[in-house]
């Protein structure tokens, strides 16, 4: 499986390479979307890895750390759906985007899933970083306010992850965090499984598919 992500995330990287402007040009964005379980995060971690090791400023930015706290999420009655996508401050998500794509320097947000709670200012953005590539669940939700995002990618990419593989792997995650079988597949179906199908079934068009272990047109 790790050499099978390697061989992907060596292809992602040579697809990319090409945006990576100059020094002068404007920064470029690159999405990496994909259902919860589709292992988005350690694409995109090897993904921007490759891009590095071949000299390219480059650097990753999760789409978690603007969760809403649960302070914010319990009155609202939102805690038990806690990363669907009204769980997440879009509004800030969607300045921030504006700002990595004019502004020299971006302080960001990080989530802490030991704690569950996003920390502010713990990440930047600095002004030598040429392309970003961002990664997180609803990047290509076809809903609004999500739409929204579409001219903002210079390229989108989209991991596709049929819903059994989805189910396994996100059992798994929560046997990991050691849970019994049966409250895993609790946690799993209530949902981590909902928000998996929400992506998959209202998904906007991808430039790149990742899927059965290759490279398709979106």
């Amino acid at each position: 499986m790790q050499d099978e992500v390697d061989r992907i995330a060596t292809a992602l990287a040579e697809r990319i390479a090409p945006l990576v402007p100059g020094r002068d040009a404007p920064r470029r964005i690159v999405a990496m979307a994909g259902p919860p379980g589709a292992g988005k995060s350690t694409m995109a971690e090897r993904t921007v890895s490759a891009l590095v090791a071949r000299g390219h400023a480059v650097v990753l930015m999760p789409m978690d750390g603007f969760h809403l706290d649960n302070r914010l999420l319990e009155p609202r009655g939102l805690l038990p759906r806690k990363g669907a996508p009204e769980t997440f401050d879009f509004a800030g998500f969607a300045a921030t985007l504006r700002r990595v794509r004019e502004e020299p320097s971006v302080i960001l947000p990080v989530f802490d899933r030991d704690r569950e709670i996003a920390i502010a200012g713990a990440a930047e953005i600095r002004a030598e970083t040429r392309l970003v590539v961002v990664e997180g669940n609803y990047l290509l939700l076809d809903e609004d306010p999500w739409r929204g995002l579409a001219p903002l990618w210079d390229l989108s990419i989209f991991l596709d992850v049929p819903m059994q593989e989805l189910e396994r792997r996100l059992v798994d995650r929560w046997l990991s965090y050691g849970f019994a079988p049966d409250a895993a597949r609790d946690r799993a179906g209530s949902n981590d499984l909902p928000n998996a199908a929400r992506v998959m079934a209202a998904r906007a068009r991808a430039d790149l598919v990742v899927r059965d272990g290759a490279l398709h047109p979106g």
